[in-house]
């Protein structure tokens, strides 16, 4: 009975051409995932005023070298009135953690409260949308999943239309 051997020619140690450049790049992603944070505690993100309102930043491009699973962008969104407006292609899903509010959609709203998922549709030219807090002065706090890889066959981009009344530009 014959025994399988297996070798395995060593990697240059300096890439010398685009093909050992595109090896490197995928094997530090195999690095990364292995090695990254798997828990992201939400103590260690600050919120911070944006044109869409006031946010924490769970995880977004700038920390995907950090994590286990990059791509992912995870932010809360702490409504006070209401949010900016924008136009993005969709395909957001938002978890409503506390409060009552509404989504208005191109124009159309849809109500939701804690424990509710907002869905944005992916559509061609994007969907303009706003969220409000129906109660001001109580908490309203939600928190969204992007999926970058995903987003960008579809040309995402994202528009903004109106600023949240809480972002003052420096």
């Amino acid at each position: 009975m014959s025994q399988r051997v297996e070798t395995r020619d060593r990697e240059p140690e300096q890439p010398t051409e685009r093909y050992e450049d595109t090896v490197s790049y995928f094997r530090i992603q195999r690095e990364q995932t292995a090695n990254g944070s798997v828990v992201v505690h939400r103590k260690d993100a600050e919120f911070e005023f944006s044109r869409q309102g006031r946010l924490r930043q769970l995880t977004c491009p700038r920390y995907w070298p950090k994590h286990a699973a990059p791509g992912w962008a995870v932010f809360e969104q702490d409504i006070k009135r209401h949010s900016g407006k924008h136009v993005h292609q969709g395909g957001i899903v938002i978890f409503v953690l506390e409060g009552k509010g509404y989504t208005v959609v191109d124009g159309v709203r849809y109500d939701w409260e804690k424990g509710d998922l907002i869905v944005l549709p992916i559509k061609p030219g994007g969907c303009e949308h706003q969220h409000f807090n129906l109660v001001e002065g109580e908490p309203c706090l939600w928190e969204a999943f992007v999926y970058h890889p995903y987003w960008q066959p579809l040309a995402q981009q994202v528009l903004q239309r109106e600023l949240s009344p809480e972002y003052k530009p420096a």
